[in-house]
């Protein structure tokens, strides 16, 4: 008993020192997650052992009176809090307690009551009084017996009427949350970093905050929202039959309500409704953690009543936490397939957003010393869906004394060689062409689905290759010694045979792919398709100047830069010359007016295109012109071979008159087309 005497003890006070945090402070230390488990740990040891519980544990609070500057105001209906459902399991548990309170058999459906479903808001709970109308009071949760008077500064949020429709009766206290959308909250850190302040954590402390400034025009400045979801003290108000109709009362007096509720006769709908919020929470502008499940009926709620802290009639179904803390074992830096250095964190495993997370990014090194996060540290991290889990800062109140800083290594933890950071840039790189690291990514990137396609070429077998000194750089790949492959553990024929195979239908990729897939920076697989099928092949591309490049339409002056640098440099044109030699396709790929069998009759020709023609689109002239091995810039220079002009050529037939450049109608064109030659 000593030792559940003394975990009581210690809960007691860590319950009290966070509830303090996030009500009276609005500065909790820990995710609500965290906070959730020791709660339900100290209930579930006061009910385990009632010997030891008291009447004024903190497990039993609603929320807090705080350490407030305002004056306080006395709820007329108790401002309840809500039990929660982590699981489907306890909700389901929890409608099967209700029923049995109602005397209902959960088998009759015919006789079980209708259920309403309402997103969770993350924000701050507050009551709103009107009278004859008028909005008198605006007051927060408070302990749920008393909480602030917010009057000012809640009349300075847009969503709340100062006066309700007409047919308001003479006294309607609406409940509902306040809250910062994601749109405004990311438009107030914005501002914050352009002002030099620092960013505000999230939405809901941020939001609650803003609330309780004791300065209006403050509030006013902070974009804040509310949702009605709920009455409080009504004089003189209609007869409403469900919580369903009272929305929709609330609704017509000019109240905002939530369009997401949903009400629903069976249970098990009520379960689909919550997997499916689950599944689009990040489809909103706003944060929710979790669904309100409640009992439609007024009336049966009336029957079921309430315990001392919470409605029996509802729950709040908490969704899979996107925050948690851990604690942070070690902070490692990974290199990229571009040489980029980004550091992580390697973590106590924690189930956060849906899975169990061991690692997580800490962006680059300025954010590390930013966040100020240290080996030792206990730790928050996020999860939100798909997204890359992330720490987000420490938990200082954790932090063992004397934890040192981490510092940013110097050398490559792949190579060894020196990390190099430009000036002015957030990014760390390893210089080392060489680094074996990158050669896999290199080559990884070559083989992949958007660029050359190669079947077996995934992560574990190019490290194999590249470890086994069978590939140094992509053009490696096509003349593999698949001999020593064969004799490989895990090869077999078959095995063998398909890699073979996969390599040589790869020989085939049109330009655009290989040029994708040879990592020029700045050029995805857009501006690779556009630089291909503006010159037609390699050839044309090799020998663009910067001019011609600069003149394709779509290509900024930045790509066009990396473009022409790559082509001029030394180790670009032997691999180059290695793939030519390995009959690698180095043609664009034919569009329309064009195939494998037209005859490339404007090899190395430039020819451009202006105005209007009759019998070709302008994309169709220009795919005509690639299809035979030309070229097809956006403007006239000095080295374009001939101006197609066809009505409205407009200022690119008087700049190729200037320059000396023959200028074709589409007659001539077409001549052009069939034998290559020149005539106007």
């Amino acid at each position: 008993m000593s030792d559940v005497e003394s975990r009581i003890d210690e809960l007691r006070v860590l319950v009290g020192f966070h509830f303090d945090r996030y009500h009276a402070e609005d500065d909790p230390q820990i995710p609500d997650a965290d906070y959730d488990a020791l709660v339900m740990e100290l209930r579930t040891l006061e009910a385990e052992y009632p010997n030891l519980a008291t009447d004024d544990s903190p497990a039993l609070l609603v929320g807090s009176a705080g350490r407030s500057t305002f004056d306080e105001v006395i709820h007329r209906v108790p401002l309840r809090s809500l039990d929660n459902a982590f699981d489907v399991d306890e909700l389901r548990a929890w409608s099967e307690r209700v029923l049995r309170r109602l005397g209902v058999d959960p088998g009759d459906g015919a006789s079980t009551p209708s259920w309403t479903c309402e997103l969770k808001f993350d924000g701050l709970a507050v009551s709103l009084r009107y009278e004859d109308g008028l909005l008198v009071q605006a007051a927060t949760r408070g302990d749920g017996r008393a909480g602030e008077d917010v009057t000012a500064n809640v009349r300075t949020i847009d969503d709340v009427p100062t006066r309700l429709s007409d047919g308001a009766p003479p006294v309607v206290e609406v409940r509902g949350e306040v809250y910062m959308g994601l749109s405004a909250f990311a438009a107030l850190n914005v501002a914050q970093l352009a002002a030099g302040q620092k960013e505000y954590v999230n939405p809901r402390n941020t939001a609650a905050g803003s609330l309780r400034q004791k300065d209006a025009a403050v509030t006013a400045t902070r974009d804040l929202s509310f949702w009605a979801y709920q009455l409080g003290e009504v004089v003189g108000g209609p007869d409403l039959g469900s919580h369903g109709d009272t929305l929709a009362w609330l609704s017509t007096l000019g109240m905002p309500v939530n369009e997401r509720m949903r009400r629903f006769a069976d249970f098990d709908d009520v379960v689909a409704h919550v997997d499916r919020v689950a599944a689009s929470r990040h489809d909103l502008d706003y944060e929710i953690d979790g669904v309100v499940v409640k009992v439609d009926d007024l009336g049966l709620q009336d029957r079921l009543g309430f315990t001392a802290r919470a409605p029996r009639w509802a729950v709040a179904f908490k969704l899979p936490p996107e925050e948690r803390t851990t604690r942070l074992l070690d902070i490692e830096v990974s290199i990229g397939p571009g040489g980029q250095a980004t550091p992580f964190a390697r973590l106590e495993p924690v189930f956060v957003g849906g899975s169990t997370v061991a690692a997580a990014t800490l962006h680059n090194a300025d954010q590390v010393r930013g966040k100020d996060v240290r080996p030792g540290d206990v730790v928050v991290v996020r999860k939100a869906g798909d997204v890359i889990p992330e720490v987000l800062r420490p938990v200082l109140a954790e932090r063992p004394r004397g934890l040192p800083a981490w510092t940013f290594p110097t050398s490559c933890p792949e190579c060894g060689e020196p990390l190099s950071r430009a000036e002015g840039e957030s990014a760390t790189f390893c210089t080392n062409h060489a680094c074996p690291r990158q050669v896999r990514g290199r080559i990884e990137h070559f083989a992949s689905r958007a660029a050359m396609d190669i079947e077996g070429f995934g992560e574990q077998r190019v490290a194999l290759f590249v470890g086994e000194g069978l590939l140094d750089d992509v053009a490696g790949v096509f003349t593999l010694d698949y001999d020593r492959i064969a004799a490989m553990d895990g090869f077999g024929e078959t095995s063998v045979g398909n890699l073979r195979r996969a390599v040589e239908d790869s020989r085939a990729r049109p330009l655009g792919r290989l040029l994708f897939g040879l990592r020029i920076p700045h050029v995805g697989t857009t501006v690779a398709d556009l630089v291909a099928s503006a010159f037609g092949d390699l050839a044309g591309l090799e020998a663009a100047s910067l001019e011609d490049l600069e003149a394709v339409d779509g290509l900024g002056p930045i790509i066009a830069a990396s473009v022409h640098r790559w082509f001029r440099l030394a180790s670009s044109g032997d691999l180059l010359a290695r793939l030519r030699a390995a009959g690698v396709n180095l043609v664009a790929e034919a569009g329309p007016g064009g195939g494998a069998d037209v005859p490339r009759v404007l090899a190395g020709m430039a020819v451009v295109v202006t105005g209007t023609l009759e019998g070709f689109s302008r994309d169709e002239a220009k795919a005509a012109i690639l299809a035979r091995g030309g070229r097809s810039p956006g403007s006239v220079s000095a080295k374009t071979t001939a101006l197609v002009a066809g009505e409205g050529g407009g200022s690119k037939a008087a700049r190729a008159g200037d320059l000396g450049v023959p200028t074709l109608d589409e007659a001539a064109f077409v001549r052009l087309l069939a034998t290559g030659e020149l005539s106007g």
